[in-house]
């Protein structure tokens, strides 16, 4: 059954402030929380959230607040759109105010730091009161800056309940927004949020000058770790053949839009790592998980070879051509036995 009514949105980043835009067309009234006074007041009079959209004009259907009780109060619909590192302190804003009724939606791709927890894991464990087989997340390409143009995206909601994963996407499809569903909520987020490694190797790799060979080369074998681990914590191969996996990982590890693309090639300039996160004044994903997939690896004896070289040039301060040249210098394989061994390990069944 559609939702229709009131939708809130936390918080209002570049990507938020998108799906915003998203369910304005769709001819809902938006409520868009922050706790920046000045970006909510710029959002109510100036139509504009200048710092992550520049020269975009937002719908008037589109209003803010700092208040999560005044955003969420009455909503049938929540969507979360919080950096990981930020996920559990928002849900504990939320819960005194969510509606066991309202839809739930997630749209972060990440890993929280430490515990090492997806995030419908950390919101299921703040929100005790809200069914957590509910909980929808979203996830697939979809660069903010394509999307409040209207440019035409594809994406996928996924959620233990059929129901809410097609409330979901009545909610959001539209004539540039399609949305698809799959019941597989691990492997949409697992494959969220890993792509953002390989998108940091991707723009290390260009910022090195290493040519669209070893691009393709690292998307492929990329794709392999991230549905290596995805499978090991429960995942089904078939999600990372799709939007969440294939899909998002293209775009991210593409486009200029890409953040984690961004910071990767400013890592090949020989700026370090605590320049480029002051540079980029906004949150890269790919960093923090790399060092939880890293440790995830270790967890479930995953080989993520890509993923170890990018967290000793992350963390370790290790060379990228030196990273580049451990990974060149593994031992001779055959492609068919790697391939074999990723389908005994679940990847390709």
């Amino acid at each position: 059954m559609p939702v229709s009514g009131k939708t809130a949105v936390l918080v209002a980043g570049s990507w938020g402030t998108a799906i915003a835009s998203v369910l304005a067309d769709n001819g809902r009234d938006v409520l868009l929380w922050s706790r920046n006074r000045d970006q909510v007041r710029e959002i109510n009079e100036e139509h504009c959230n200048s710092r992550f959209l520049p020269e975009v004009l937002l719908s008037s259907r589109i209003r803010a607040t700092d208040s999560m009780e005044e955003a969420v109060k009455d909503a049938e619909a929540v969507v979360v759109v919080a950096p990981s590192s930020a996920m559990r302190d928002i849900a504990g804003q939320l819960k005194p105010h969510l509606s066991p009724d309202s839809l739930l939606i997630h749209a972060t791709k990440g890993f929280e730091a430490g515990s090492l927890k997806r995030m419908s894991e950390v919101l299921a464990e703040e929100l005790t009161s809200y069914d957590s087989n509910r909980l929808v997340v979203l996830s697939g390409p979809s660069h903010a800056e394509e999307v409040i143009r209207q440019c035409p995206t594809t994406v996928v909601v996924a959620s233990l309940d059929k129901e809410a994963a097609e409330q979901a996407q009545d909610l959001l499809i539209n004539s540039y927004f399609r949305v698809y569903t799959n019941p597989d909520v691990i492997g949409v987020e697992v494959g969220g949020a890993l792509k953002n490694i390989i998108a940091l190797g991707a723009g290390l790799s260009d910022g090195l000058d290493f040519g669209d060979n070893a691009k393709a080369a690292l998307l492929t074998r990329g794709l392999a770790e991230i549905a290596r681990l995805g499978t090991a914590m429960g995942a089904s191969p078939l999600t990372f053949a799709g939007l969440a996996g294939i899909g998002d990982l293209v775009v991210t590890c593409t486009s200029r839009h890409s953040r984690n693309w961004r910071a990767g090639s400013m890592l090949a300039q020989g700026h370090s790592l605590e320049e480029v996160l002051t540079r980029m004044g906004m949150v890269v994903e790919g960093v923090k998980t790399t060092q939880a997939a890293y440790q995830l690896s270790r967890r479930y004896e995953i080989s993520m070879p890509i993923t170890e070289q990018l967290y000793h040039v992350l963390f370790d301060g290790k060379n990228p051509k030196t990273a580049v040249e451990h990974l060149m210098g593994r031992g001779p394989r055959h492609e068919t036995e790697e391939i074999a061994d990723d389908t005994q390990n679940g990847w390709l069944r």
